[in-house]
């Protein structure tokens, strides 16, 4: 049984890493919600989940993603007009 948990994983544009593990493991699950912060080029796996697409190639798999997307656009690791002029 799995219990309720918030992973926070790097990978901005879900390109590699752990965070293909985990959408591998939770996308499929519809009461699973993914979170994605700042920039996603086009074409990359996070741009593609951005645009509703539903099925992602993972480790040459096909992944039915049926989590809740949901995007945060107030961060960024980039710095601001303001924060730069300081």
């Amino acid at each position: 049984i799995q219990s309720p948990k918030i992973i926070i994983s790097a990978s901005g544009m879900l390109s590699g890493g752990r965070i293909l593990h985990h959408l591998k493991c939770f996308g499929p699950n519809p009461k699973n919600t993914i979170l994605i912060t700042g920039y996603q080029a086009v074409g990359t796996r996070g741009a593609r989940l951005l645009n509703h697409e539903t099925r992602l190639k993972i480790h040459g798999e096909m992944v039915d993603i049926r989590a809740q997307i949901i995007e945060l656009t107030s961060t960024s690791a980039h710095a601001d007009y303001e924060e730069i002029l300081e």
